[in-house]
């Protein structure tokens, strides 16, 4: 009797089903977008597609209203995609980030926030190294596309600054 494990592709490697399945269970467990395994001359990756869907975080206060919003505010709606926004601010790296300094801390930017350059909008923990992100440039805080303790991938948008 035959299974899948026995069976070799038409490269002749063996393909464990069941492990692929786990490695799938990995990724959405984790919230990665990709996984890989080698063991000696045999290499499996697993990856998935993750659509990101902008508007603010649900555990992130409401936005201002209109008439208190600061010039050149946009609403969370905005027709620009983040990631291809002229003021996102993307993750360099792979990590968790956190939007205060500890627990339970007002976070260093909200939007409507004037910030200046260099100031910390979030924090990526990576390899237990807490990582400040700062303002490429002063402008205002318009959307916050994360909320704390979320896992990022590299060049994820973070925040969005004009």
């Amino acid at each position: 009797m035959s299974d899948e494990r026995d069976a070799p592709e038409a490269g002749g490697m063996r393909i464990e089903a069941e492990l692929v399945r786990q490695l799938a269970e990995l990724l959405t467990q984790n919230e990665l977008t990709e996984i890989e395994v080698e063991d000696g001359d045999r290499r499996i990756v697993v990856k998935r597609e993750v659509h990101v869907v902008a508007g603010a975080p649900a555990a992130a206060a409401p936005p201002p209203p209109a008439a208190a919003a600061p010039a050149g505010f946009q609403a969370s709606g905005a027709s620009v995609a983040p990631a291809s926004h002229p003021g996102a601010v993307k993750s360099p790296m792979v990590g968790t980030v956190f939007l205060s300094g500890e627990p339970g801390a007002k976070p260093f930017v909200a939007p409507g926030d004037q910030v200046k350059e260099g100031d910390t909008l979030v924090i990526v923990e990576a390899m237990k190294v807490m990582n400040q992100i700062q303002a490429p440039r002063a402008g205002t805080v318009v959307e916050v596309l994360v909320v704390d303790a979320q896992p990022v991938e590299y060049d994820q948008p973070l925040v969005i600054i004009e």
